[in-house]
């Protein structure tokens, strides 16, 4: 951005640019309530499967796109132990993130306790609370992906709280616009696999607060502290986990044995994805 644009930015105060995060991180509820679709036909549900996978295979790009960028930098300037450095974080972070939720779904199973009989007319157990609903194999999916999600988020608000903090007034709010109809896609990704399970609006409350909130709290942190290390940290960590997610609902996909439907979901979702980042990328980000 030219010179002349920062000597003309307003600098912002501390609760604007915390007001700005936290509407950024609150858009992921808008595609939330379709967990609550009850009983969707099959068709249906594997293109809502086949959606997020699209989506969450475009977030994987984009993180790691972005993740990239310091060590490509590195490089490029011949500042080979920086590249070195920042390649290791992103690597052990990578790795933390997709093998941490491989063991995190093995010691929920593990914690699961014996399913309770329901009689005629009783409601489903993911119904009843976010305790239970997490226990479930789509609660956990769905727990997964907003955790992955969560991270990415946290360095959405880092972006933010960067810009605000430097008094770039026009450029936050446009990052507030794109990234809020970027998170509201992802909304729509957490809840996918919850789709005729019907889960608690607690629960629904839960996971768009785990992959909302960190854009509030990125936010926060960015104002003060620009470190390209620590953005590499949590993208390395979102990645891995983002991976992780995609894996398991392809796997899904596959049970669902709906190829042309899911290929078309799988597309829609890229589309959707590049889409909404191409309004990021308008912003100047």
């Amino acid at each position: 951005m030219p010179a002349a644009s920062h000597r003309e930015a307003t600098p912002m105060s501390s609760a604007q640019i915390a007001m700005l995060g936290a509407i950024a991180g609150l858009t992921i509820y808008l595609g939330l309530p379709l967990g609550r679709l009850p009983k969707p036909m099959p068709r249906v549900k594997a293109m809502l499967n086949a959606v997020a996978v699209g989506i969450l295979a475009f977030l994987l790009w984009d993180v790691l796109t972005q993740a990239w960028d310091p060590i490509d930098k590195a490089l490029g300037g011949k500042d080979i132990p920086g590249a070195l450095g920042k390649g290791a974080v992103l690597a052990v972070c990578l790795g933390i993130g997709l093998l941490g939720l491989v063991y995190f779904e093995r010691w929920t199973i593990r914690r699961r306790r014996p399913e309770r009989a329901f009689g005629p007319g009783a409601v489903a157990q993911a119904e009843l609370a976010p305790a239970a609903a997490w226990r479930t194999t789509t609660g956990r999916l769905a727990l997964m992906i907003a955790i992955g999600i969560g991270l990415h988020n946290f360095a959405e608000g880092l972006a933010i709280g960067n810009s605000a903090a430097t008094g770039q007034l026009a450029l936050a709010v446009l990052l507030i616009i794109g990234f809020g109809l970027h998170n509201a896609t992802e909304g729509f990704g957490i809840v996918a696999p919850l789709a005729g399970n019907r889960p608690s609006w607690g629960y629904l409350a839960l996971l768009g607060l785990i992959g909302g909130g960190p854009t509030f709290l990125g936010t926060i942190v960015g104002q003060s502290v620009v470190n390209d290390v620590l953005s590499i940290a949590f993208l390395g960590l979102a990645a891995g986990s983002i991976l992780y997610v995609v894996i398991e609902l392809l796997a899904v996909a596959r049970k669902m044995a709906m190829k042309e439907i899911t290929t078309w979901g799988i597309l829609l979702g890229l589309v959707l994805g590049f889409l909404t980042d191409a309004i990021v990328t308008a912003a100047g980000a």
